[in-house]
């Protein structure tokens, strides 16, 4: 069965998002696509198995998308299979008036993964300087920044600076970090808007507040581009990931995944000569029993 090419999904130059792909242009089919990601998924659940007993790292994924573009079913069928003990997802929601006493990291810090296991932020700290930047009225919740008359070049700057810094900061201490972009067009954002307002079932998931947001797609489109360019880096880097095809988005995302866990040198623990001599006695013991 054929492979998915990975290349051309992370940022590696200065990245354009309006030159970039919302649809998958290969040649897998979506049957060929779908029976892949149950093989893979075998074998995210082996190497999470791997890491949890190697417990020296964690890994956190990162995942920002425009609405509707499949980041909740993304989780669901990309780690429907691992062992829930090892694995934890926070969806990061409007922040409460305690978080707003605090710095805009300070909640995420709270939610990272404990070594041997993987955290899922879906949405995260990149909120601070993409939903925050097209409106920029929200910063003043953020009780250090009453005072504040313009948010300018320098805030978005420094605020991009603390993301890298926290970013490094992990990764210097045994956190692999993987950031997916879920890169959705306009159009396909609108079919799947029209599918939860025309199918009963899906109603829940669709909010008016959706539709004053899509108004300013172009704002939000720029804040993404400015915030992949200012936080890629070797530490935690960015894939922007074409998300129109749902079944190609997450046989990428979870390629990705795999791929950046094998690279993180993982082993089983190995017992001492003690605990060896410890166990073949203990065998010996469950033998003699009549």
């Amino acid at each position: 069965m054929k492979k998915i090419a990975l290349d051309n999904l992370s940022v590696k130059d200065k990245f354009n998002i309006n030159k970039s792909d919302t649809k998958y242009k290969g040649k897998l089919t979506k049957e060929d696509g779908e029976k892949l990601l149950i093989e893979e998924k075998n074998k995210l659940r082996e190497l999470q198995e791997l890491l949890y007993a190697d417990s020296s790292q964690s890994l956190l994924i990162i995942i920002q998308a425009m609405d509707a573009a499949g980041k909740d079913s993304l989780v669901e069928h990309v780690f429907g299979g691992v062992n829930p003990q090892g694995c934890e997802v926070t969806s990061f929601k409007t922040p409460s008036p305690k978080d707003y006493g605090h710095d805009f990291l300070w909640r995420h810090y709270l939610s990272l993964p404990e070594k041997g296991k993987i955290g899922i932020f879906n949405r995260s700290h990149y909120e601070s300087v993409l939903v925050c930047k097209v409106h920029p009225e929200y910063n003043l919740n953020e009780k250090v920044w009453k005072s504040i008359d313009e948010f300018d070049e320098k805030f978005w700057k420094n605020r991009y600076e603390s993301i890298k810094d926290f970013e490094k900061h992990l990764s210097r201490n045994g956190t692999k970090i993987i950031k997916l972009f879920l890169h959705v067009s306009k159009d396909e954002q609108k079919k799947r808007f029209l599918d939860r307002i025309n199918e009963e079932d899906k109603n829940w998931k669709f909010s008016l507040g959706d539709l004053k947001e899509r108004k300013l797609w172009d704002s939000y489109m720029k804040a993404y581009q400015d915030a992949i360019n200012e936080t890629n880096s070797d530490e935690a880097p960015w894939f922007v990931i074409p998300a129109d095809q749902k079944w190609y988005s997450r046989l990428a995302a979870i390629n990705i995944i795999i791929k950046e866990l094998e690279k993180m040198n993982l082993n089983f623990p190995k017992l001492s000569k003690e605990d060896k001599a410890g166990l073949e006695g203990a065998k010996n013991s469950l033998n003699s029993e009549k």
